[in-house]
């Protein structure tokens, strides 16, 4: 009996394990491609870490801090959350006719997102950046991070 309730145990144990699936990596694509990571700094918060290409004109790091919001009205095997953040940002973008700059600043996010049943989560966010450019003899502001691969849609692998 004692080896019935341990294996019983052990198996819920398993599961609840399995399903709390913490991490997440896949891509955003958009006016751009980067490689994301998400990793669940508890049940209602998220760090995202974000490397790519926007505009596939340059290179692009970010990272932010993101509050999680489920939505729970809607009845469905998987679950529904839309979230918002805010982080930091930099870049170096070498758009043509524009000269070669780098930039950083302020990234922010707000977007929504699908957790499949299975280990897939499907989401659509606005991710800007917007801060200080440099380069070139030129500084400025840096507003592309407004357009330039800011909305996109992200496929990840959670596990």
């Amino acid at each position: 009996m004692k080896k019935l309730l341990v294996l019983v145990a052990l198996i819920a144990i398993s599961a609840v394990a399995v399903n709390a699936q913490k991490r997440a990596i896949g891509a955003r694509l958009g006016y751009g491609l980067e490689f994301s990571y998400q990793h669940n700094m508890g049940e209602k918060n998220m760090l995202e870490v974000e490397v790519g290409l926007p505009a596939f004109s340059g290179i692009e790091a970010a990272a932010t801090y993101d509050w999680l919001f489920p939505i729970s009205s809607w009845k469905e095997a998987g679950s529904w959350n839309w979230y918002a953040g805010v982080g930091a940002g930099a870049g170096y973008s070498w758009l043509w006719g524009w000269g070669n700059y780098g930039y950083v600043g302020v990234a922010g996010r707000l977007g929504i997102e699908y957790n499949f049943d299975f280990p897939l989560s499907l989401s659509l966010d606005w991710r800007p950046i917007f801060g200080p450019r440099f380069g070139s003899g030129n500084i400025g502001f840096y507003d592309g991070g407004l357009y330039y691969g800011a909305i996109a849609w992200g496929i990840r692998y959670r596990f």
